[in-house]
C-alpha cells in the first residue's frame, strides 16, 4: 500500500514585475555596484533622489523568542543613517586629504545577487530586494567581507531609476573591521 502524499503549499511572493523590469533592476545594481568598485563616488551620489534615506541599523542577537528586535528601529543606534547632503559630505570628504580611514584607498568588490523586484502602490516606485557580499582590501593586510541584504525603494525619475530609500541589514551583529568607511 503506498502512502498519499501531502502536497506542501509553498507560500508565492506577491505581485512581480516583468522579465524586461527585472532585467532592467539587475543592470542599475550591477552599474551601481561597479561605480563603487572603480570609486566613482560622485556618480554613485547621483544615483539617488534627494529624499534619500540610506540606512543601516545595528544588528542584535536575539533568541528566537524576541527575533521581532533584532534590528534597530528608525531614530535608534544604527551604523549610519543618512540623507542626500550627509552622503554628499562623506563622498566630497574622500575626495581631500582627510579622509584618514581611506588612505590608502580601499580596494572593493561588491557582489549583488537575488534581486526581487515588486511592484508598489507609487506607480514609478519599485520594491527591490537584494544580497550583497561586500569584499574590502586595504593596505597589506586587512581584509573585511561584509554580508546581508539590502531593502531598496527604486523610482524611476525623468526616465532612469534611481534609489530613494536603501536599508542595509548586515549579517554580523558584532563588526570587526576597523571601519566603515565604504559604502554599501
Amino acid at each position: 500500500m503506498v502512502a498519499a502524499t501531502t502536497k506542501i503549499q509553498i507560500p508565492r511572493p506577491g505581485a512581480s514585475v516583468g522579465v524586461d523590469v527585472q532585467h532592467e533592476v539587475e543592470q542599475f545594481l550591477y552599474f551601481e555596484a561597479r561605480l563603487l568598485d572603480e570609486r566613482r563616488f560622485t556618480e554613485w551620489w547621483e544615483l539617488f533622489t534627494d529624499d534619500i534615506h540610506y540606512w543601516m541599523p545595528v544588528r542584535y542577537n536575539r533568541q528566537f523568542r524576541e527575533l521581532d528586535k533584532e534590528t534597530g528601529r528608525p531614530g535608534e543606534l544604527a551604523h549610519f543613517e543618512e540623507d542626500k547632503l550627509s552622503l554628499y559630505q562623506r563622498v566630497y570628504r574622500l575626495g581631500t586629504a582627510m579622509a584618514w580611514a581611506e588612505d590608502p584607498p580601499s580596494r572593493t568588490r561588491h557582489l549583488i545577487s537575488n534581486v526581487w523586484a515588486r511592484p508598489t502602490a507609487t506607480e514609478s516606485e519599485l520594491d527591490v530586494q537584494s544580497a550583497f557580499i561586500v569584499y574590502r582590501n586595504r593596505g597589506d593586510y586587512e581584509v573585511d567581507i561584509w554580508a546581508g541584504r539590502r531593502d531598496d525603494v527604486i523610482r524611476r525619475v525623468d526616465g532612469c531609476w534611481q534609489i530613494a530609500r536603501r536599508e542595509i541589514l548586515i549579517d554580523q551583529a558584532t563588526i570587526l573591521s576597523k571601519n566603515l568607511s565604504v559604502f554599501f
